[in-house]
């Protein structure tokens, strides 16, 4: 295997191993496990508010962070570093959740939390090396395989968890909720142990003078507000980074509250997590292609087109009643989804100078987790005020399950706002002038 593909291959296991995180943690079994056992016997409305809290907790703490750790690791040629620092941060965060007892649901959003910031953080200098890793005919390529070997991977480890889940005798384990504390460990040892092949194939260059830590550290922050001036001057990258706020805001709220909204709904844990496999699964192949397609009709077309799609599937999703319309939705959030991300990141790196990648990096990631604080707050404040202002007074049992089923609905629907916003400023993006832009401001700065 020659020294390039060893690299991409080395780079997309990264994808394979932190993908694991996402899917039997965040999107899997922490929504479930935080409602039926850190927060057990507790409105369903309020412990959705206090999951949609801790995701943008997490959000807001690397939004701040994003644009510094960016400019950091161009400073000091420290990418690989920094992942390396972040992912195992999320590996052992993620290894604590194992000792959280039943109701402790603070503790279980503070280990979730700094589990979703070193996922986050880690992501930030993942990002930063595509650029490395890949040239400019194949990055779209490289992108969407980085995102289908992320759908196997945590799809793989998601299934085996779901099986421990399902037959916990056959593992040794006395039952279900042990069997779930037991797959966050899982989680902690797929992410840290296959990180090790990202570490051994992935070479970065290093700059030729090497500078102290604490000076590339106080370099990085002043350099934050060098970019803040310079994103200026790269008015298509600045256009995108705000449609791209809009948008992966909706398509990352839909990850995080989607099964939350499932058992809110009434539907079992087992469609549920049924629902979220097929997910997995459709987006490994879904992904690939769904790049490639948009390497033939247009990646900014491509984009648009999977941000109609989300259009619709949350407009199906306010009124879903059957377990095989959620199966529906799992399978078209499936193949669209790694598609929309992929294509998004590899887009962004042709409106920006190669030169400062994770910089730019930085400020992309800042925006979609400032996104993210803002998708889950919607879905959770606006469930909670529906549910305010229609419950009756002295309401039966039968007319709060009601009222809370609407009050799901009208929070998952408010994120269809965001779509539309952010197809709208998509439109209006001009790859060429973007393409202009960055090599008139990389030969300024050479």
């Amino acid at each position: 295997m020659d020294s390039r593909r060893k690299a991409i291959w080395g780079w997309t296991m990264y994808d394979w191993a932190n993908s694991a995180f996402v899917t039997t943690v965040a999107a899997g079994f922490f929504p479930i496990f935080f409602k039926l056992y850190w927060n057990q016997g507790v409105d369903p409305n309020t412990s959705t508010a206090r999951l949609a809290l801790a995701n943008s907790i997490a959000s807001l703490a690397i939004a701040l962070m994003a644009p510094i750790l960016g400019a950091v690791a161009d400073r000091g040629s420290n990418r690989k570093r920094f992942l390396v620092f972040f992912a195992y941060l999320g590996c052992v965060m993620t290894a604590g959740l194992f000792f959280v007892h039943e109701g402790n649901w603070q503790l279980a959003c503070l280990l979730f939390v700094f589990g979703l910031f070193g996922f986050s953080g880690s992501n930030i200098f993942y990002d930063g090396l595509l650029p490395m890793v890949s040239r400019s005919d194949s990055v779209d390529r490289v992108s969407g395989l980085g995102y289908g070997m992320g759908y196997l991977g945590g799809g793989l480890l998601f299934l085996i968890n779901v099986i421990m889940y399902k037959y916990p005798e056959a593992f040794g384990l006395a039952n279900g909720l042990e069997a779930v504390r037991y797959a966050f460990l899982t989680v902690a040892l797929w992410w840290g142990g296959f990180t090790l092949i990202t570490i051994a194939w992935v070479k970065e260059e290093r700059a030729e003078a090497k500078t102290p830590f604490r000076v590339t550290v106080v370099e990085g922050i002043s350099q934050v507000f060098v970019t803040l001036q310079r994103i200026r001057h790269l008015k298509t990258a600045f256009l995108f980074l705000v449609a791209y706020w809009l948008y992966i805001d909706g398509v990352d709220s839909i990850i995080r509250m989607a099964l939350d909204y499932g058992m809110a709904l009434g539907f079992g844990t087992e469609d549920l997590l049924t629902a979220l496999l097929l997910t997995q699964f459709v987006g490994f192949p879904a992904a690939i292609l769904y790049s490639r397609w948009g390497q033939w009709f247009g990646v900014r077309k491509a984009i648009m087109v999977g941000i109609g799609i989300y259009m619709m599937v949350t407009v199906w999703g306010v009124f879903i009643d059957s377990r095989a319309e959620f199966y529906g939705l799992a399978l078209v959030i499936g193949s669209t989804q790694g598609g929309i991300q992929a294509l998004s990141r590899s887009y962004f790196t042709r409106l920006i100078p190669a030169s400062q990648a994770a910089e730019f990096f930085g400020f992309y990631n800042m925006l979609g987790k400032f996104a993210a604080i803002v998708g889950p707050l919607m879905v959770g404040v606006v469930g909670l005020a529906v549910r305010w202002a229609m419950m009756p007074p002295s309401p039966s049992a039968e007319q709060l399950v009601e009222v809370g089923h609407m009050a799901s609905r009208w929070g998952i629907g408010s994120l269809l706002l965001l779509f539309v916003a952010g197809g709208i400023l998509l439109h209006f993006v001009d790859e060429e002038r973007g393409r202009r832009e960055a090599e008139s401001f990389e030969t300024k700065n050479v």
